[in-house]
């Protein structure tokens, strides 16, 4: 009972800094700010106003609330059938036996772009679309291609998917190299024994790469859908949420109503809506992932 009593207190001791940065840097900004949702103040105010739900009265009638909201789906749907969907698919085939020799390199090709500074990415990507000089518009040319060619982030038809498309380009390899690291440890007597019953590639992919590599799969998920629902850097550096409120997202009107509009208040309820929705989307996932191994 002593030693049971003293492994305890160590591991307790061992936990509480982790439970006081979490508290600290988490929690307590976390309540304060819920608490902030429900007053009117600026950044210069020396009191706050209380004034109830007010401010959640004005989220659902806020029409960039809608618009900001449209704009974070679609960048999860597409970052989820891009980053996840194909990432998987490039892990697949970097780690063919055809492409082991090639694979090292390759594997370090498509993860530069994920140690590269987002603020560097977005001034490269804002010089590829630039409509005189950009690499794109060069090269639609150089092929034939001039009525293709096209303002990308000056016009609301094409501007959300141009600033989605920086963030598929940096955050695919990083997915890769996650579900490499997963099949890496797919035992390879189950490809053999597929391959000498006749399975092709495909059937091998399908029957064994995927279930085996189903638990990165909801990691993967987890960690898309919330930056899509948290995206900020690549509309703010790009577009700054224009042309008038074409690629506007949650967190960038978050932004702009706290440092720019000065409401506080509001901003606070702008980042609570984030926070529940970030939550309930990871505690369905999660519970999905719990359903699904007591299920296998």
């Amino acid at each position: 009972m002593k030693r049971e009593k003293k492994r305890n207190l160590q591991a307790l001791a061992f936990a509480i800094p982790a439970i006081l940065i979490l508290g600290i840097f988490v929690y307590f900004p976390l309540i304060k700010n819920f608490i902030y949702s429900f007053q009117s103040f600026t950044l210069s105010s020396t009191t706050k106003e209380w004034v109830g739900l007010d401010n959640y009265r004005h989220l659902l009638s806020d029409k960039t609330i809608l618009v900001s909201l449209k704009n974070n789906i679609l960048y999860a749907v597409i970052s989820i059938v891009i980053q996840v969907g194909f990432g998987l698919v490039l892990a697949a085939v970097l780690e063919d036996i055809a492409f082991h020799k090639f694979a090292p390199t390759l594997r370090s090709i498509y993860f530069i772009p994920t140690v590269i500074s987002m603020t560097v990415v977005c001034l490269l990507f804002d010089f590829v679309y630039n409509p005189q000089m950009g690499l794109l518009n060069s090269f639609l040319e150089l092929v034939g291609l001039d009525g293709l060619t096209k303002v990308w982030l000056g016009s609301k038809k094409t501007a959300m998917y141009a600033v989605i498309a920086v963030s598929q380009w940096q955050s695919t390899g990083y997915v890769a190299m996650l579900f490499i690291v997963a099949i890496q440890k797919i035992p390879r007597d189950l490809y053999e024994a597929a391959e000498v019953d006749g399975a092709g590639k495909l059937k091998r992919f399908f029957y064994i790469t995927v279930p085996q590599v189903r638990q990165m799969f909801f990691v993967t998920m987890i960690l898309t859908v919330v930056g899509a629902f948290t995206v900020f850097n690549e509309p703010y550096i790009l577009t700054g949420g224009g042309p008038g409120t074409a690629t506007m997202v949650l967190s960038l009107h978050m932004y702009q109503t706290g440092f720019v509009k000065n409401n506080m208040g509001y901003a606070s309820t702008i980042a609570m809506l984030i926070f529940v929705i970030t939550a309930i989307l990871s505690s369905v996932q999660f519970a999905s992932f719990g359903t699904e191994k007591e299920d296998r």
